[in-house]
């Protein structure tokens, strides 16, 4: 059997111990201390990978919250954008295609920042996940619990509801 150079040097050492009369202790206790040191070195490392994935969660949830509140004070100004246009008779006039022009531009930076309106149309299902009923109206027109009328638009943020839509209901 072959021994490598470290088994050769402690045979040699133990046995020049033993022909000088001193007794050796074989002691694991370095190996057992050795693998103690890597296991807290490993858990350390999941526990900070673990903080470092909790901590880029919540500062995603924060922006995200952050983007949510801030755009939910300037929707109202959507709104008022939407009555300003809905008001003007004239198309054709430059004070509205101004204000048009704005309108749009603010609907796009809402775009950007993933805020979205809830896409709706009379006659669409009523959702209260996603619809708030103001009113009631019966019409034969309308089947069962089907939107009757959009009377303000709701936006959404990925998953987050920022505003539902007002509606009337129909039957």
């Amino acid at each position: 059997m072959k021994k490598n150079k470290k088994e050769e040097v402690q045979e040699e050492i133990l046995e020049e111990a033993l022909e000088a009369g001193q007794e050796i202790e074989v002691l694991d206790a370095p190996n057992q201390e050795l693998k103690e040191v890597q296991d807290r070195y490993q858990r350390t490392l999941a526990e900070f990978d673990n903080y470092r994935k909790r901590t880029m969660k919540e500062m995603s949830a924060r922006y995200n919250d952050g983007i949510s509140y801030v755009c939910e004070k300037l929707i109202p100004m959507v709104d008022n954008f939407e009555r300003a246009l809905g008001a003007q008779e004239d198309k054709e006039d430059n004070f509205y295609k101004g204000v048009a022009m704005i309108a749009r531009q603010f609907e796009g930076i809402l775009s950007d920042l993933g805020i979205n309106p809830i896409e709706l149309q009379p006659g669409d299902k009523f959702d209260p996940n996603f619809h708030n009923a103001v009113a009631h109206v019966e019409d034969e027109n309308f089947g069962q619990n089907e939107v009757a009328d959009v009377l303000q638009k709701g936006y959404i943020h990925k998953d987050k509801v920022l505003r539902h839509s007002m509606v009337r209901v129909a039957n």
